[in-house]
């Protein structure tokens, strides 16, 4: 046998054995995979009956959303008290759920907690789902691979959501974009979203491509070159999955054209993808008239501005900078507690010093988590010396946050690429020298140029807050007065009347399904 027919007969043995360990591989693939398949079909028919038995009972259509934090004082709690209570004076034969993960409460009280919050009563009850994993989609408990462990932890949650109710409609109305393929292949519902943040984006994603260490980029990545690599592999690798997740969605809303982009590049939806900015209660503030409005005089205004620059000059008035925002990381209320630390320093030497200007941080606390992270910064006040200067007024009344707004002279947003900022306009409305991060949602949808003239100041790091801060202060009330009204008219397009004819446009198709 030559050397030629030897090699040939060498080859043929090896297909053989390589043919004969992957036949059963390739077999066994078959079986998994059909297995899965029946399996899928089965949890779906026994869902579908559950939906059968339950329209038998009753007739009406429901429509279920998913927000596990719906008892939170924050701008996503209101779009959701919001959109449900369009949907109900729209579509009065349908019934409406909620699935909800908190615990210790009942239905009612955090139906009274929407209406003390944020002013909004619903026209009628809707049905709780309380969930008893919530756990599952904390981030506490996932110290590593946070975005992927609270993904996955959010289907499960999904998946106890459907067996305990299997709606017609469903809504994920807080960013699980997860759950959506759980209750359109499983559940066999139509299912929308409305996203207020990308689980995932490209300034992500170029955050630690970069190393730059931010609140979601721990310095012991971003100063490592492995690590960081290691990590922007992962993130590619979930956004790759959160796009096919998102992709599922009947219909898609946004909250701000900075969340459109993203959305658009991950989940690739532009027909079924619309903006729909979150309402804000702008009504509620505007209805307060601005000092100066009182004054019918121009004389009297004169008087008024006159007595008000005394003051300023004799450093018997108090100007008050008020934060509003739920105390997380991404939140920076340490960036805020340093500038405002930068800015007394700078008018130790002024009339009236440190007393001229104080630090107002208003905002909802949701868990124990959110509770530590208050006493951090309030220790980080006393660390800074500026403890004597700075307020903390924690899940305050609708009319409390408004007071502290309407007296306020700065109103301070410090988030990095903030969604939209429902806080920024409610600042604008009520009357305060906005001062936002520059970049995200305040700054290419909220604090832009309005009939030709400034509408606030933005700002990116300690020391351009503080320049900012002090330049507002410096400016004459007129000037400032001229700002802010200026501010005060383009904000009205952020109102529950535009957000409610925006949701049920975008909503018409899905609930259209419903009535037939």
């Amino acid at each position: 046998m030559s050397g030629h027919d030897h090699l040939s007969l060498c080859l043929c043995d090896l297909i053989r054995l390589l043919w004969s360990l992957v036949l059963p591989c390739v077999y066994l693939c078959l079986v998994l995979t059909t297995t899965l398949f029946l399996l899928i079909l089965g949890v779906r028919a026994w869902l579908q009956m559950n939906r059968k038995s339950r329209r038998t009972r009753d007739p009406a259509p429901a429509v279920a959303f998913f927000h596990p934090y719906c008892n939170a004082g924050g701008g996503g709690e209101r779009v959701l008290w919001c959109a449900l209570r369009a949907l109900q004076n729209r579509y009065p034969e349908v019934r409406f759920v909620v699935y909800t993960g908190d615990q210790g409460v009942t239905g009612e009280q955090i139906l009274n907690g929407a209406r003390r919050r944020f002013n909004i009563a619903l026209p009628r009850p809707v049905q709780f789902v309380f969930l008893k994993h919530r756990l599952l989609v904390e981030a506490s408990l996932y110290p590593h691979f946070t975005l992927l462990g609270q993904s996955v932890g959010s289907i499960f949650l999904a998946w106890e959501a459907l067996i305990e109710f299997v709606p017609d409609l469903y809504i994920d109305s807080m960013g699980y974009a997860f759950t959506l393929p759980v209750f359109r292949y499983l559940g066999g519902c139509r299912v929308g979203s409305y996203v207020h943040y990308p689980t995932i984006s490209t300034d992500m994603m170029s955050v630690v491509r970069e190393r730059n260490p931010r609140f979601n980029n721990a310095d012991y990545i971003s100063s490592n070159p492995l690590l960081s690599a290691i990590k922007v592999v992962y993130y590619c690798a979930f956004a790759l999955l959160y796009g096919l997740a998102g992709s599922c969605s009947d219909v898609v809303m946004v909250n701000s054209t900075w969340t459109l982009g993203h959305i658009l590049a991950l989940w690739r939806a532009p027909n079924r993808t619309s903006v729909v900015y979150p309402p804000c209660d702008v009504q509620s503030f505007l209805s307060a008239p601005l000092e100066e409005e009182e004054e019918e005089e121009e004389e009297q205004k004169e008087q008024k501005e006159q007595k008000e620059q005394k003051e300023e000059a004799e450093g018997s008035k108090c100007h008050s900078v008020v934060s509003v925002g739920q105390f997380r990381p991404e939140k920076d209320h340490r960036l805020q507690i340093r500038a405002f630390r930068k800015l007394l320093d700078r008018k130790g030497g002024s009339a009236g010093g440190r007393e001229t200007v104080k630090l107002v941080l208003i905002g909802g606390c949701r868990n124990q988590e959110d509770e530590d992270r208050v006493l951090m910064l309030r220790g980080l006040c006393q660390e800074l010396g500026v403890a004597d200067r700075v307020e903390f007024k924690l899940n305050i009344p609708f009319d409390d946050l408004k007071k502290e707004l309407t007296e306020a002279t700065v109103g301070l947003h410090t988030m990095w690429n903030e969604h939209f900022g429902i806080g920024v306009v409610e600042c604008m409305a009520a009357g305060t020298v906005i001062l936002a991060h520059k970049s995200g949602g305040p700054k290419l949808d909220i604090v832009v140029p309005y009939e030709g003239g400034q509408t606030g100041f933005m700002a990116d790091d300690e020391d351009s807050y503080a320049d900012a801060m002090e330049r507002i202060l410096s400016l004459t009330p007129s000037e400032r007065m001229e700002i802010r009204r200026r501010a005060r008219q383009s904000v009205a397009r952020f109102s529950d009347q535009e957000f409610e004819a925006s949701f049920l446009a975008a909503m018409e198709p899905l609930m259209g399904t419903l009535e037939r």
